[in-house]
């Protein structure tokens, strides 16, 4: 990974009638790094949007693109942003093909060897001549994917991308902005309520809460030391546990233990030992819907009105 960040967040502030409703907020994105952004409902996630991409002032602090401040230098750091929103607008009487042609003459220096590039980059070659009406919710949020790269921005945000979408359009849909992170060094940043799709997309997280980020953590993080134990019960169980030395809490029908991989022999041996029936032994990874309920305490999921 580049280390220079493409966007930088540097003590983003913003108060709306006297209350303050984004606190100092610090975040850098990477190239070729996909970021997913969650909050509950009225963290702030829109209203930090609004202000990455100019559509709403900082009361302090600034945003940079590509170096260039978008309150000071507006046009040259916009130029190079992406946006995708929920359910992308689209001329439905014209072809796929048209649509682009249509975009590519609100930029400067979009080429028609840069729409045929996007649409084979978005898997669109066999239907672009066809009209967006004929198209599927997949093939138009994949248009919409295209229409954002044209000016081959570096930044791209995509506001609640996958809403509608089925479990293949969705996985297409990821597949696609994978490929474009990693292929064109693109720093994608998602805001999306839906944590499942959160977790299988992102390299990062960044939650936001009270307008304040409380975490940022790689999603790759190895969570091994966990595993979840299923026994008959018996009242000897904690004793075992306790004398391993490892940390256990009751889940479901049996027990999450932290403990290291080499240990687990040893604590199955105790169990045998001690005439417990042990019906199941797994490694537990913590979803990212446990984390983020851990991390708000339990507030609710962002929805894609919050503003």
């Amino acid at each position: 990974m580049d280390n220079k960040p493409i966007v930088e967040l540097k003590n983003l502030s913003k108060t709306i009638k006297g209350k303050k409703i984004i606190h100092d907020l610090n975040l850098a994105l990477y190239p070729g790094q996909i970021t997913g952004f969650l909050g509950p409902n009225g963290a702030g996630k829109t209203t930090t949007i609004r202000m990455m991409v100019g559509l709403m002032k900082p009361t302090s602090g600034e945003v940079f693109i590509d170096g260039q401040s978008v309150q000071r230098h507006f046009e040259e750091a916009i130029s190079k942003v992406g946006v995708i929103v929920e359910n992308p607008e689209m001329y439905k009487y014209l072809s796929g093909y048209k649509n682009l042609e249509h975009f590519a003459r609100m930029n400067k220096n979009v080429t028609k060897e840069r729409i045929n590039e996007v649409i084979r980059q978005v898997g669109l070659e066999n239907r672009i001549r066809e009209k967006v009406s004929t198209y599927s919710l997949g093939m138009r949020q994949r248009l919409g994917l295209a229409q954002a790269l044209l000016n081959k921005p570096k930044f791209l945000i995509l506001d609640e991308p996958t809403n509608g979408l089925d479990p293949a359009g969705i996985r297409e849909f990821r597949n696609y902005l994978r490929k474009i992170a990693e292929e064109e060094g693109v720093a994608v940043f998602v805001s999306s309520h839906l944590l499942s799709e959160i977790e299988l997309m992102c390299d990062r997280i960044a939650v936001i809460q009270n307008g304040k980020l409380i975490d940022m953590r790689e999603m790759k993080d190895d969570e091994q030391s966990h595993y979840y134990i299923e026994t008959e019960q018996n009242a000897n169980i904690t004793t075992v546990f306790a004398d391993a030395g490892v940390v256990f809490e009751q889940h479901e029908k049996g027990w999450l233990i932290q403990a290291e991989k080499t240990k687990i022999p040893a604590i199955v041996q105790s169990l045998v030992a001690s005439d417990i029936n042990i019906y199941e032994i797994k490694p537990y990874h913590k979803t990212l819907e446990d984390q983020f309920l851990e991390m708000t305490g339990g507030g609710q999921i962002a929805e894609t009105n919050s503003k």
